[in-house]
């Protein structure tokens, strides 16, 4: 009579846009059959594509509509979630520790616990690099997290409904919105801002007018906004942030935040009564030298082309979190666009290995760029074999690119036919519902 053959368990730490298509992915293909047992582990009980929460900050999206349950989605596609949030490794005894979940008073709900593996995937993703700047954390909002960009919201709704019903008319300065970064975040939360105060003081809140009483400004230490893109995509969505009124302070590092505002490194000093850090990314603090793991200075895991890391080979990462080479000698730059292929790729190579295969090699492929710059207008570039190198695009069809990468993603997680029905729910719902969440 035969040993029963245990079954392969895999673990996977982060459920954003890689993980938890991944998750998904082996799941269908592995899960589903009882060739492994896949488990998710986030300290988040639901997702929310990460691209999207500058929408929820500026109040333009409901980001409990649009949130996925994790235990549902594992329920419909073969593999177990676990709420919890990573804070250790063992690579010896291949176990992962995830830290005590509590309650908003406190109150433990779930204690320490740890995670056997035979292979572990690292996708935690990133968080905002104060990069040791004073005050920042007392006095800037990050935008990681649906949680802080709601917490945005809820300020700046607050602070519009005190302007209006004040006695006063709307003080200078009152409703300044610094925003320190002038990436892709920055600058399309500064955009849609814009659009969304106009919807308040249309609304009813008629004591602010969005022209006078809202002032927008970006920060940036780089010469340029969007300066990771090419010059000519940065200068037109300069030109739009300059159509909407956005004031922008290029070449101007922030040294010190206050109360009250922003000193940079030229003695300038930029008031502001509320202000969003944006400046740049790492990785989560508790992976920095991981039990011997190589991390680089952003706390990255620096991983093979084929995401294993580079000291131990049951350990991959990928998105975010993971410094995976280039040929250039660059790292592959850290968009939603890598954790979609790196997932892709990672389902595969998972199953090969099942087979006793060889890993793939994870070569980045950039299919462009796109930036949006408020409700109907977006700018971006197309790259890749359909365009014959790099082509420069602008409104409705940048828009409509724009809006099919979070529908590819959708798709990546339910499928085709699910996806266009909830498209197809959500457009004709649309004329009853508020274009701005007002609570």
């Amino acid at each position: 009579m035969g040993t029963e053959q245990r079954v392969h368990e895999i673990v996977i730490v982060g459920g954003g846009a890689g993980g938890l298509e991944l998750a998904t992915r082996l799941g269908d293909r592995l899960g589903k059959r009882k060739r492994a047992h896949i488990t998710l582990i986030d300290a988040s009980p639901s997702h929310l594509w990460k691209p999207l929460l500058y929408e929820v900050a500026a109040g333009s999206l409901d980001s409990y509509a649009e949130r996925l349950e994790y235990l549902a989605q594992g329920h419909w596609h073969h593999f177990r979630f676990r709420l919890g949030r990573m804070d250790g490794l063992d690579r010896a005894r291949r176990e992962v520790s995830v830290a005590p979940t509590l309650d908003e008073h406190g109150v433990e709900i779930i204690p320490r616990r740890t995670f056997a593996y035979d292979t572990l995937i690292i996708a935690v993703g990133s968080v905002a690099n104060s990069f040791g700047v004073p005050g920042v954390m007392e006095h800037c909002i990050m935008l990681d997290t649906p949680e802080q960009a709601r917490e945005f919201h809820r300020r700046h709704i607050n602070a519009c409904l005190q302007a209006h019903t004040q006695g006063d008319s709307v003080k200078p300065g009152q409703l300044t919105v610094g925003i320190v970064g002038a990436g892709a975040t920055g600058v399309e939360l500064a955009a849609e801002l814009h659009d969304t105060t106009r919807e308040l003081s249309a609304y009813g809140l008629e004591k602010i007018e969005p022209d006078k009483s809202l002032k927008l400004l970006i920060v940036e230490a780089s010469d340029r906004i969007l300066p990771g893109l090419p010059p000519r995509l940065s200068g037109a969505a300069a030109d739009r942030l300059k159509e909407l009124g956005v004031e922008m302070h290029v070449n101007e590092r922030v040294v010190e935040v206050r109360r009250d505002g922003m000193l940079t490194a030229s003695g300038k000093f930029i008031p502001a009564s509320m202000m969003v850090w944006s400046a740049g990314i790492k990785a989560p603090d508790f992976l920095k030298d991981i039990d011997g793991l190589e991390t680089n200075r952003l706390n990255q895991l620096v991983v093979k082309p084929t995401l294993q890391t580079t000291r131990d080979d049951n350990i991959f990462a990928l998105g975010d979190c993971a410094a995976c080479p280039m040929p250039d000698g660059r790292n592959v730059p850290p968009r939603a666009q890598a954790a979609h292929q790196q997932a892709s790729l990672m389902a595969q190579a998972i199953c090969r290995r099942f087979r006793g295969k060889p890993l793939l090699e994870y070569a980045y492929r950039d299919y462009g760029s796109l930036v949006a710059l408020g409700r109907f207008s977006t700018v971006g570039n197309l790259m890749g074999g359909l365009t014959g190198g790099s082509i420069m695009i602008e409104g409705v069809m940048a828009r409509v690119v724009y809006w099919s990468l979070h529908k590819m993603h959708q798709i990546a997680l339910h499928g085709w036919f699910k996806t266009a029905l909830s498209t197809y729910a959500h457009f004709i719902s649309t004329p009853t519902r508020a274009r701005i969440k007002l609570h």
